[in-house]
Parts: C-alpha cells; sequence; structure tokens
C-alpha cells in the first residue's frame, strides 16, 4: 500500500482502489488531496500490474465537495483557489499511445482529464453522499456505481459559484440538458433512484453488498478482457464526443486493422476455442 497524503491506494487482484481518506470530513476536498490523487492515479496508470482503477470514499460519504473551512477563507479574501503543487512527471503517465490521443481535448492539468486519459477503465464507487466537485470528479470515471444510499447534488448555485471543471459540458451528456439545468439551478439533491432513472450512474446497489457488487464488476474488467482492447476503446468513445460519424469510423477501422494483427485478437480466439482463462498481455 502507497502513501499519499488524505488518500489510501492499494493494489490486489490486479484492481487498484484509491480511496478519499477524510472521513471525519465526509471527505471533503482540498489542494493536498487534489495532488495526493493525482499522483495515485498516475501510480496506477503507470503500473503493469494495475489493470482497472476503483475510486471510493472512506467512511460514509464519497466527497461533500470542497472543504467549507477553505471555501470560507477564500470568500473572505476574495480569491480563487490556490495552485496546485507541479505535477509535471505525474502528467507524463498519463500518456498513452493505444487509441486516439486525447492530449488536447484534455490537456488542463489542473482539473480531471488525466481520469479519460488515463489508458485503463477507472469506476467511481460512490458509496454515500456526493456533491460540488465530488460530483465533478465521478463524471469523469468511465462507470460510475452507487449504494442504493447515495446521494447527490450539484450545490454550486447554493454557494453562489458556477458549473466547474467542465461539468456544463459532462452533466449533460449523460443525463440531457433538460435534468442537467435542473440539477445544476435548483441544487437539489437526488437519491441513486432518481439518479439511475437519469442515466446519471450505470447501477445501483444495496449498501450492504455494494462493496461486494462493485469488486465482481472490477474483476471482470481485471480477468476476463485485453487491457489493450480496453483502453482503446475507451479513448475511442471519449475522442468521439469531439468527432463526427465518419470521423470515429475511420478511427474504427484503422484501429481494428492493427487489432486484427497483434497478438491480443490470436489469444482471444485462442481461449475462446480452448475453454480456458485468457493470457491477455498488460499495459
Amino acid at each position: 500500500m502507497s502513501e499519499h497524503p488524505e488518500i489510501l491506494y492499494e493494489v490486489k487482484e490486479r484492481i487498484a482502489t484509491i480511496t478519499l481518506n477524510r472521513p471525519e470530513r465526509l471527505n471533503a476536498y482540498t489542494g493536498t488531496m487534489a495532488d495526493s490523487l493525482k499522483q495515485a492515479m498516475g501510480e496506477a496508470a503507470g503500473d503493469p500490474d494495475v489493470r482497472v482503477i476503483i475510486l471510493t470514499g472512506a467512511g460514509r460519504g464519497f466527497c461533500a465537495g470542497a472543504d467549507m473551512s477553505i471555501l470560507s477563507r477564500q470568500a473572505q479574501a476574495g480569491r480563487g483557489r490556490s495552485g496546485q503543487a507541479d505535477l509535471g512527471e505525474v502528467e507524463r503517465k498519463f500518456v498513452s499511445s493505444l487509441g486516439p490521443d486525447l492530449g488536447n481535448e484534455f490537456r488542463d492539468a489542473e482539473r480531471f482529464g488525466y481520469f479519460v486519459k488515463t489508458k485503463k477503465p477507472i469506476i467511481a464507487a460512490i458509496n454515500g453522499p456526493v456533491a460540488g466537485i465530488g460530483l465533478v470528479m465521478v463524471l469523469y470515471a468511465d462507470i460510475r456505481f452507487a449504494a442504493d444510499n447515495a446521494v447527490f447534488t450539484t450545490s454550486f448555485a447554493q454557494r453562489g459559484l458556477v458549473a466547474e471543471h467542465g461539468m456544463s459540458w459532462l452533466l449533460p451528456k449523460l443525463v440531457g440538458q433538460a435534468n442537467a439545468l435542473d440539477l445544476l439551478l435548483s441544487s437539489r439533491k437526488i437519491d441513486a433512484d432518481e439518479a439511475l432513472r437519469m442515466g446519471l450512474i450505470n447501477k445501483a446497489f444495496p449498501q450492504d453488498t455494494f462493496r461486494d457488487n462493485v469488486l465482481a464488476y472490477a474483476r471482470i474488467l481485471a480477468e476476463t478482457v485485453s487491457p489493450r482492447s480496453v483502453a482503446v476503446m475507451k479513448a475511442q468513445v471519449w475522442k468521439a464526443n469531439f468527432q463526427d460519424f465518419n470521423e470515429a469510423l475511420t478511427v474504427a477501422d484503422e484501429e481494428m486493422k492493427t487489432s486484427l494483427a497483434g497478438p491480443e485478437f490470436k489469444e482471444g480466439v485462442a481461449h475462446f476455442l480452448e475453454k480456458r482463462a485468457p493470457r491477455f498481455a498488460d499495459i
């Protein structure tokens, strides 16, 4: 287990679990947490023993948003958040040669664009309340699972703030413009059932089996599918947000040629015919 301030990081069975670790504050977000989160994600991205990443929160919540004591000081000073540490070396760990390049589309190193550029799938395991920047964070994940007692709120309008860090672009793509405006303008709280109906999350699980269900899904990604295929398709889907159909089709045709000529396709066919577990290469 690696040490990162305000973050727990553990790798087991090819699954990296990153846990926001300020349970006494419902994992309220700080600059220290931001830096540690990026460092932990970089560690997972560069570790060939990691095939999937789970992001969750310690205790009874996922992330209550930005730490209000910090926001209070900033409001009194009339300024925004302080800058983050220089994480240029970590940023290079997210560069991938697999699939279309996303560097231009998600180039802002101070936001969560590195989630998208990470070649490994990221599962947001929303174990409890999530608000503000915590909700922004999970929008950048590839898969979102929630405990059935989770509560969601954008919260920005109630703080005199606006949709930050790309939420105005991300949220409508998941829930549609009408639902996005509803959640942003009202800052109202919704439960896991409503979040599921909107398309904000992929699935809700009972609280008492939540962790087991998330791990069961993560094991599918860690044990049964090609890491290379996953990396390419993740990049394809995110890139398609900036492409028309013909551009996406051209990329798919080129990537399929590469896949058909590679060892992963041969292994994919072989393990199926031989009725055995796959032995796909790590990336």
